[in-house]
């Protein structure tokens, strides 16, 4: 099966919500509608993973006055990129070098809750089975 980029980011567009992000409960009053992405690299990350493949990658995000924290994204063959979540930072924010983060087979150790309901979602959106677990992996077109 292939999916356009297009198709893959109104899919995750239309699943986000405040119960799918990595945010504690302070910083939870940051993500709003207007600002889809706030807190759903983790989840994004890992279930663009589970229907593309590729790699999944983790960089601190330093500069200005917010807290330093931490992003996830996708890499795949040929180094082409996926971050359907980068647009939560102010432009002062740098994105730093990239590590591969190997993911446990059991599943993500923290926020499993949130990845397993965005995943549901964006399933549903894309017409796939949810159950099925690297199964795919689709192909963008």
């Amino acid at each position: 099966m292939s999916v356009t980029r297009l198709e893959l980011e109104q899919a995750f567009r239309q699943s986000w919500g405040a119960d799918t992000t990595c945010l504690n409960a302070a910083s939870l009053t940051k993500w709003t509608p207007d600002n889809p992405t706030h807190g759903q690299c983790g989840p994004t990350a890992l279930v663009v993973q589970d229907l593309l493949g590729g790699d999944l990658l983790i960089a601190d995000v330093t500069g200005g006055t917010e807290h330093d924290e931490v992003h996830y994204w996708n890499r795949f063959a040929g180094g082409v990129e996926i971050d359907l979540t980068r647009e939560q930072f102010e432009p002062h924010r740098i994105i730093g070098e990239p590590l591969v983060v190997v993911r446990p087979k059991e599943g993500p150790r923290a926020y499993g809750q949130e990845y397993r309901l965005l995943r549901t979602r964006v399933t549903a959106v894309l017409a796939l089975d949810p159950d099925e677990s690297h199964e795919y992996p689709m192909r963008i077109t």
